[in-house]
């Protein structure tokens, strides 16, 4: 019997941490150009990749197949894009 509860408590964890992921349609539809970074962050958490060159700064949250990418200028979204959401 013990089992069983350790099992079902771990698979409710599970379940909690799954649904609690800010990569969803509803957080990436609340982004809209000029948005600067903080504001991006306060609806995403932090970016989990970003890479800057010259002023611009492209930023990825998630993973290969389920993923938020922004593009900023001067810190201010310009274009973002999702894809598996």
């Amino acid at each position: 019997m013990t089992n069983l509860i350790k099992l079902l408590i771990t698979f409710l964890l599970i379940v909690i941490l799954v649904g609690c992921s800010k990569i969803s349609q509803e957080n990436y539809d609340k982004i809209k150009p000029g948005m600067n970074y903080q504001q991006v962050i306060e609806i995403l958490g932090e970016a989990d990749k970003c890479d800057a060159a010259l002023g611009t700064k492209t930023c990825i949250w998630g993973d290969e197949q389920k993923n938020i990418t922004i593009n900023f200028i001067a810190e201010k979204v310009i274009v973002p894009t999702m894809k598996g959401l």
